[in-house]
């Protein structure tokens, strides 16, 4: 069955270029307020509007995985009572049975949270605001500058906005460092990115899509969009008469895909991505988030690339 949740989580429209992204909405819980350094109230400019926090949160609920290895990466770690049943990693969150995409918001008001953060909203935002709850809506961004803020914003929530420009600044130099080091011989291999073994896949739209832009790869997945979905469902034969030069397999987890199973489906074999081992198999939760390991997520593409 196609996975849609892992779809969903991936489905990030993105326009961004390396020049930009080191940038950020010009928002006061941004870099620019660290005049105020973790003093409250802090007003967080949310996708549900400007949310007043009064005082440092000692009890986070994180219903988004990717918000999950924010708020951990920052430090904030120790304030976090429970995350949904998606969010993985790290291994020290406290995972219980909260759904972050059919959020229950009395099982969740169970956990006498002063913070929650979620990815989706379908009215669970309202319903934890009526019980007098503080939400932050952090949906997926549209490009690496939106995973950024996101970033300072759940640092400077949480009273760790000098950890998180740190976590920031760290990303951005590693991902600088990365794009630099493919070659210019090796900017343009063509890339086939699977979601599944149903052979959906996702564009150059897409958030995924657009790091391997950076990096100047030819998105295959492009040509076959023709409802500009950002996620369409290719076939075997169009994938073999592509030829792709890179495969990145982001259904190694759930599906077992890796480099073999790959070289041994029909027609495959011969395909340039095989016959120059540049067949990656990525952890699938590292491949559907916007959040820190985007850094491990782009050094596999970059070392896939820098193969002859």
């Amino acid at each position: 069955m196609l996975r849609r949740t892992l779809i969903g989580a991936a489905a990030l429209a993105a326009a961004v270029t390396l020049a930009h992204s080191a940038g950020a909405r010009p928002v006061a819980d941004g870099a620019g307020a660290r005049q105020a350094a973790d003093s409250y109230p802090v007003t967080i400019h949310a996708a549900n509007g400007d949310i007043v926090i009064k005082a440092r949160p000692t009890r986070v609920v994180s219903l988004s995985p990717s918000s999950t290895e924010d708020i951990f990466a920052v430090g904030a770690g120790k304030q976090v009572v429970a995350v949904d049943d998606q969010s993985d990693y790290p291994k020290s969150a406290p995972l219980t049975k909260l759904s972050g995409y059919t959020p229950n918001a009395e099982a969740i008001a169970s956990y006498n949270p002063d913070l929650v953060v979620v990815s989706n909203d379908g009215g669970i935002v309202a319903q934890l605001e009526k019980l007098g709850i503080t939400v932050l809506f952090e949906p997926a961004p549209d490009n690496v500058a939106g995973a950024y803020d996101e970033i300072r914003q759940l640092g400077r929530a949480t009273g760790h906005t000098e950890q998180a420009t740190t976590v920031v600044r760290s990303m951005q130099k590693q991902l600088t460092a990365l794009i630099r080091s493919v070659p210019k011989a090796s900017r343009h291999l063509k890339i086939y990115h699977e979601l599944d073994p149903t052979y959906y896949s996702a564009t150059s739209s897409t958030f995924i899509g657009r790091i391997y832009k950076l990096f100047g790869f030819r998105d295959i997945a492009d040509a076959a969009d023709t409802t500009h979905s950002g996620y369409p469902q290719l076939s075997a034969e169009y994938i073999v008469s592509t030829n792709p030069d890179v495969i990145v397999l982001a259904d190694s987890i759930c599906c077992g895909q890796n480099a073999a199973t790959v070289a041994a489906r029909p027609g495959w074999g011969g395909l340039s991505a095989v016959q120059h081992h540049r067949v990656i198999a990525i952890d699938d939760s590292v491949a559907s988030r916007w959040g820190p390991r985007i850094v491990n997520f782009a050094r596999a593409v970059a070392g896939a690339a820098r193969k002859k």
